[in-house]
């Protein structure tokens, strides 16, 4: 243990050593109590030796378990509730059948067909709209004159609801893919674009000044300092942008479709075929969820890669 001198007005500072003679940290004696520091949460095994101990909560099968007792509890909750003489089949029908429902459109081949068709386009306007806002959102989030040009009307837009779209992208891209496409896209632009570009806008100036300092410039700089240091965002932000595409998919194919998970809402509200109207949710949830997954998989990846 050493003692340095403090600052004017300050008591001593006590310079803690670590093994091999190391600094390990510096606490002031005159001011306030020294805080301990938090010990690694650490065991030993039968032959001694010191291993991390990871806390139960974090274990990868308990976060497994965990999230399907809710689940779980709301099957038994449907079961119980559909089976109770509370309901008509016609407004709330039994796991068993919307199961049943699933199997006779799976053995039609509509049901793979509808799963195929709904994904591809949320895929498709998706990637296109988070694209587009990653760098129009670098662009406005790294340039103060972009960010007078484009922030104020990029903000009424995405202020127009999804569904009023629809009847002026039919007009001009008639009832076919291209219009459900844009239409997913700019739902998914916009949580992109928002996020990038306000978290880019506060990104510390002294990492970019430092990074000037070595030499960065241009994409350079915009992918050893700048874009880490924004890469939490920008996953929230196509985390939110992924969700939307989901929404404003079924916003397109409950109006203009004859094909995909929305023409199957619409058409089992239009036939009274309550279970197939539960299993097109259920499968909206699903894919969500899966989508969702996926993005936390490359989440892993670009901190790997970037963090």
């Amino acid at each position: 243990m050493s003692y340095q001198n403090a600052p004017e007005g300050d008591g001593p500072l006590i310079v803690v050593g670590g093994p091999g003679g190391e600094v390990g940290s510096a606490t002031s004696v005159a001011g306030e109590r020294p805080r301990e520091a938090a010990a690694p949460t650490i065991v030993a095994d039968g032959t001694g030796a010191v291993v991390a101990h990871t806390p139960f909560l974090s274990r990868r099968w308990v976060r497994i378990t965990g999230g399907l007792v809710l689940p779980a509890i709301i099957l038994v909750v449907w079961q119980v509730a559909s089976t109770s003489g509370a309901f008509t089949s016609a407004q709330l029908p039994s796991p068993a059948m919307v199961w049943n429902a699933a199997i006779d459109l799976a053995q039609r081949g509509l049901l793979g067909l509808y799963v195929a068709i709904s994904t591809q386009r949320v895929l498709l306007g998706f990637a296109c709209g988070a694209a587009l806002g990653l760098v129009l959102g670098a662009v406005v989030g790294l340039s103060r004159l972009a960010d007078i040009l484009f922030s104020s009307t990029l903000a009424a837009i995405r202020a127009v609801p999804s569904l009023a779209w629809v009847p002026l992208l039919i007009l001009w891209f008639k009832i076919g893919e291209d219009s459900k496409i844009i239409l997913i896209a700019i739902g998914s632009f916009f949580p992109v674009y928002t996020t990038v570009a306000a978290s880019l806008k506060h990104v510390d100036r002294h990492l970019v000044e430092a990074g000037r300092a070595f030499g960065l410039n241009g994409i350079r700089l915009f992918t050893t300092v700048q874009l880490p240091s924004v890469l939490p965002s920008v996953i929230s932000g196509l985390r939110l942008a992924l969700a939307q595409a989901w929404l404003f998919l079924v916003a397109a194919e409950l109006i203009a479709s004859s094909m995909g998970l929305g023409f199957l809402l619409s058409d089992s509200q239009n036939n009274g075929r309550t279970d197939r109207l539960f299993l097109a949710i259920i499968l909206l949830a699903l894919l969500g969820k899966l989508t969702d997954s996926l993005v936390g998989l490359f989440e892993r990846w670009a901190n790997r890669r970037w963090a």
